[in-house]
């Protein structure tokens, strides 16, 4: 196994892991820590995989690695969105591609880290093209609709996508409309353009790593973190951020963290009814990631007890050359 030891030269055949490795899991459970670890050992290049963590001005609230961790060795899409930009699972699958196909070209392993799920899905599998819209067609659609009742232009449907019509109640009146407008408009079934998803480049091979707190001990971790957020200067943060005019694209966001602080800032929480308003918030959001995650995701789970991040990172390694079995 690798030791966990900087790389300054690509990695050989000899010790050659997948171009991807992906490590997500709920906030709060090491992942930042745990792919700043593995980086060196795997001579990878570490890629933001987390809807806040885009957002250049956002640091001490979202968790993101250390201005030092990202300045030894090369970290991408952490800094590529300001706010108020809108950012969008394909959006991202475009950008995180292009920057994958890149860290291949150099040679280098792919470090994929955060806890969006939507966004590992739309890189690793693509995102099927959006079927044209037609205002004119969809209007008089609709008048149809009104006029005829749903069920005949259900018929309709499956008469020109009888898949879709399988799919969609006879009184869905939304999708009804929508998948006749995208046969009309396009020439082309719904159940065409669905199938049209590009998929991961097969000369990719992925490795998804998934980092798992018992959750007593990720509530620990949560009220740990949040503590530190606030000692570390999150108020001070926001309050930067609305001086320089950038209050009403950070409420429009709605990050956890920011809304309290946003909150301590206008007198309406107290630092520790913040605090507890960000504890609950957050385990709240781990809870649904854990259960995205767990459904959604084929991955090797690593359990993350001491929170030692080079012991789980010599873990992670071994799974890896080990295809993933946990080392006997």
């Amino acid at each position: 196994m690798p030791a966990l030891g900087r790389h300054s030269e690509p990695r050989s055949e000899k010790t050659r892991h997948p171009a991807v490795v992906a490590i997500v899991g709920a906030t709060a459970t090491g992942k930042t820590g745990l792919a700043e670890a593995l980086a060196d050992a795997l001579d990878a290049e570490v890629v933001c995989c987390d809807s806040r963590q885009v957002f250049a001005e956002l640091e001490i609230g979202t968790g993101k690695p250390t201005f030092e961790e990202r300045g030894a060795r090369p970290h991408h899409l952490f800094d590529a969105l300001r706010l108020g930009a809108h950012p969008s699972a394909g959006w991202y699958a475009r950008a995180a591609r292009e920057t994958c196909i890149a860290i291949r070209g150099r040679g280098r392993t792919t470090l994929l880290v955060g806890g969006s799920g939507l966004y590992l899905r739309a890189l690793q599998e693509g995102l099927a093209p959006t079927p044209p819209h037609d205002a004119e067609v969809r209007a008089r659609l609709r008048a149809e609709l009104e006029a005829e009742g749903p069920e005949r232009l259900h018929a309709r449907l499956r008469n020109v996508d009888p898949e879709t019509a399988a799919r969609v109640g006879e009184r869905d009146r939304q999708r009804i409309v929508r998948a006749l407008e995208v046969a009309e408009a396009s020439g082309r079934p719904l159940s065409w353009w669905h199938t049209r998803t590009p998929g991961t480049d097969p000369a990719e091979a992925w490795r998804v790593m998934e980092v798992v707190v018992e959750p007593a001990e990720l509530r620990e971790r949560i009220a740990r973190r949040t503590a530190w957020m606030f000692v570390h200067g999150l108020i001070e943060e926001t309050r930067a951020l609305l001086e320089r005019g950038l209050g009403e694209p950070l409420r429009a966001l709605q990050a956890i963290g920011y809304d309290e602080a946003l909150a301590v800032i206008a007198g309406t929480l107290s630092r520790d009814e913040a605090e507890a308003r960000v504890n609950l918030r957050t385990a709240q959001l781990a809870k649904r990631q854990r259960t995205w995650f767990r459904h959604q995701v084929e991955a090797i789970r690593l359990e993350a007890e001491s929170g030692d991040s080079g012991s789980l990172a010599r873990e992670a390694l071994a799974r890896l050359d080990a295809g993933g079995r946990a080392p006997g």
